[in-house]
């Protein structure tokens, strides 16, 4: 069964049927177009000298801190990879599953300034059955996502 998603108005039914099944889905592209104006924002805003936390700023302490324009792309594989850890036992295949799913939901409200690009390789990954392995433990920061999402 094919599952249409749309950000902020999936089901508790349709998340048990991903959970359980290894259901074909694609995102609603009625939000495409926010997000692609996020992701030229995002583009933009990278390109002019308004400091934006995190896309040419440090991070917490460092917030204050400008990032050279030909250091962003270096800033952005690094917090990447100073994430990419954890410990444990790996989640089964149906959780991270649901993980990938719900975080694709999320970057498919158009907030995020990820292109659309990214949105359709992730559908693609899941279509695939592609599960990464992710770690019970090692999430770091309020979000609770870093760690596992990094790996």
């Amino acid at each position: 069964m094919s599952l249409i998603l749309t950000p902020g108005k999936v089901t508790l039914s349709e998340l048990s049927q991903i959970y359980w099944e290894s259901s074909s889905l694609k995102l609603n592209t009625e939000f495409k177009s926010v997000i692609e104006n996020a992701a030229r924002f995002v583009y933009q805003a990278s390109k002019s000298d308004i400091p934006i936390y995190g896309i040419n700023t440090g991070f917490g302490k460092l917030a204050s801190t400008s990032i050279p324009s030909e250091q962003i792309n270096s800033l952005q594989r690094n917090l990447i990879l100073s994430h990419c850890c954890g410990v444990g036992d790996p989640f089964p295949e149906n959780i991270v599953r649901l993980i990938m799913v719900l975080k694709l939901l999320s970057l498919g409200r158009g907030a995020s300034g990820v292109r659309w690009e990214l949105i359709e390789l992730l559908g693609t990954i899941l279509e695939r059955g592609v599960i990464p392995v992710i770690p019970e433990q090692g999430s770091v920061g309020a979000s609770g996502d870093l760690a596992p999402l990094a790996t």
